[in-house]
């Protein structure tokens, strides 16, 4: 199983164009005076693309912006000191067809949108806000009238949505307060996420939302379904010196859902995916597949930081959906308080089986090695009933956990080799 490593860990290199020329957003009538001017950076991005293309600079100042789309040959630059702020106003992200949650439907735009765009280039080390407050007042007053309602309820915007995409750059800005997930990939080629840092509020979930209190001066400090990086039916994507700290996934490899995922041609495997030299802050996983997601397969995490309460694998396996992950590689990763080393089990959130049998997942080819540090629980490692779980491989791990059993179902080819448990060999029932 060693032999893995070299299949799962091919590291992307995204060459930046020679920059023809340049441009200013203020050029075009862009100002930095808390109004709303997504005409005027809109008519920058598509002066730009007309003249052959170029970098369009956002300069120090706040830009108060709604819903943006990229064309073909611009690179946006945000300055040092630079924040495009997202309006507030829903009518600032004119509802269009987009992909969401594994399919396509009427919805909100991002802040940010290049959709059929090759050579797609974000770059600076300025700041992309959400402005997300009144975002998640409305959804966390939805969920206080329906405590079972659906992410898709109450329409929040994204940070940024890459769609069709081939050769992508984004490299160095921040991210922080979006509405909704930060960084939404989908269907994108060989794509490099480079120094980005994603931060969303992740404390507790409010228990009272009085409507008649102005948003501005509500006590939320939870951003619902803050997503860091959702790499949807990707193919070639690799996420480098990324520092995430969310209230939801760091990572989500996504695709689609429901017993007839397999036939869906819009949702390609993600597979050939590199995620390396991360700071994992805060979040629900390191590296979650589920939620959404049939085939995911030739996926490396390693040379990474994992802070408080995150699990590190982490497999959704649906009871409704058949899935396919395979070739799995965590290694040479410091954990400091980590939730588990594994959180593999079924998951039953809003499934659907209609007339269909249940389905059969398949999780198999899985290294987890070089792991020190500290953790809660070494975790689950278990599926639905049918579910095939095989060749998984724990080796050179030194960790202290709270719980030192792993909880585990039926596993074919369950490896154990130089792991060590609060000083002790790992017991494997």
């Amino acid at each position: 199983m060693r032999t893995m490593r070299s299949v799962c860990c091919v590291l992307l290199a995204v060459a930046s164009p020679a920059i023809a020329a340049e441009w200013s957003i203020v050029e075009f009538g862009a100002r930095s005076d808390g109004e709303i001017h997504t005409s005027a950076i809109q008519r920058a991005i598509d002066s730009v693309a007309a003249e052959g293309g170029g970098r369009l600079v956002v300069p120090e100042g706040t830009y108060m912006t709604g819903a943006l789309f990229l064309k073909q040959s611009v690179e946006l630059h945000l300055t040092d000191g630079a924040v495009l702020l997202g309006s507030t106003e829903l009518d600032d992200y004119p509802k269009k067809m987009t992909r969401i949650e594994g399919h396509f439907e009427p919805w909100r735009p991002a802040l940010i949108n290049a959709e059929g765009v090759d050579q797609v280039r974000i770059t600076g080390s300025g700041t992309l806000d959400g402005n997300g407050k009144p975002f998640w007042a409305a959804f966390w007053k939805r969920r206080q009238e329906n405590p079972k309602c659906t992410n898709l309820e109450v329409e929040r915007p994204r940070l940024m949505f890459i769609d069709g995409a081939q050769d992508v750059l984004i490299s160095g800005i921040r991210f922080r307060n979006s509405g909704f997930w930060n960084l939404h990939l989908y269907r994108c080629k060989n794509v490099l996420v480079d120094g980005v840092t994603i931060t969303a509020p992740h404390g507790d979930r409010p228990k009272i939302i009085d409507v008649a209190q102005p948003w501005d001066e509500m006590s939320i400090d939870r951003a619902p379904s803050s997503d860091g990086i959702d790499v949807d039916s990707c193919q070639g994507v690799t996420i480098h010196r990324c520092t995430i700290s969310v209230g939801d996934d760091c990572i989500a490899l996504k695709g689609t859902k429901g017993p007839l995922a397999m036939e869906d041609e819009t949702s390609p495997p993600v597979q050939n995916i590199v995620v390396t030299d991360c700071d994992f802050q805060s979040g629900h996983g390191v590296l979650t597949c589920g939620s959404e997601a049939t085939i995911v397969r030739n996926v490396t995490v390693r040379n990474s930081k994992v802070g408080a309460g995150i699990p590190v694998v982490r497999l959704k396996l649906r009871p409704d959906t058949p899935q396919l992950y395979e070739n799995f590689v965590f290694e040479d990763l410091q954990l400091d308080g980590a939730q588990a080393l594994f959180d593999v089990k079924p998951w039953t959130q809003f499934f659907d089986l209609g007339d269909h049998e249940p389905p059969v997942s398949t999780v198999q080819n899985v290294v987890v090695r070089g792991i020190q540090g500290n953790l809660r629980t070494i975790g689950e490692l278990r599926g639905n009933p049918g579910d095939v779980i095989r060749n998984v491989l724990l080796d050179d791990i030194e960790i202290t956990a709270e719980k030192s059993k792993l909880v585990r179902g039926k596993i074919e080819g369950l490896l154990v080799q130089d792991v060590l448990v609060n000083g002790k060999p790992l017991a494997v029932e």
